[in-house]
């Protein structure tokens, strides 16, 4: 049973955090495909027993509009299968991270769409592979990308 172990996982990382006064658990869900179903039941699953404060979207800069689908189908699978979301919820995600943001040039434009598709913010944004490589999104490097 691959749901449970992934949500019992997660759920003793939180109770470890708690009982260790840490103030942050990353609980990364390893490339959920948002067109496999299982999965994103899993998922949801998931985010249903754990009740995370923070619910963000990963996704890849580079793939340009694929990342709006890619994220669309995914925030539309977890309202499908979250039994508590209300009729007509826009959106489960809390935020966006974007990977990759500093090799995008022509392609920011899809970073805006999903923002304006989802009504959630791009949160961080992946400059490298360490964690001081995650930060906050330059709004003024953005505008200065779409008027190239």
């Amino acid at each position: 049973a691959v749901v449970s172990t992934q949500s019992t996982g997660a759920f003793e990382a939180i109770k470890y955090a708690k009982d260790r006064c840490f103030d942050v658990v990353l609980v990364d869900t390893a490339g959920r495909m948002q067109d496999n179903e299982p999965l994103m039941r899993a998922l949801s699953k998931l985010v249903a027993m754990n009740k995370p404060d923070l619910t963000l979207f990963v996704g890849e800069a580079l793939v340009g509009n694929e990342a709006v689908d890619q994220l669309v189908k995914f925030n539309q699978a977890l309202i499908d299968n979250n039994v508590s979301a209300e009729a007509g919820t826009k959106s489960i995600i809390d935020g966006i991270l974007l990977t990759k943001f500093d090799c995008i040039d022509d392609k920011v434009g899809a970073a805006i769409s999903m923002t304006y598709i989802t009504g959630q913010p791009i949160v961080f944004v992946g400059t490298g592979q360490q964690y001081p490589d995650l930060r906050a999104l330059n709004v003024k490097s953005v505008v200065t990308a779409l008027l190239r």
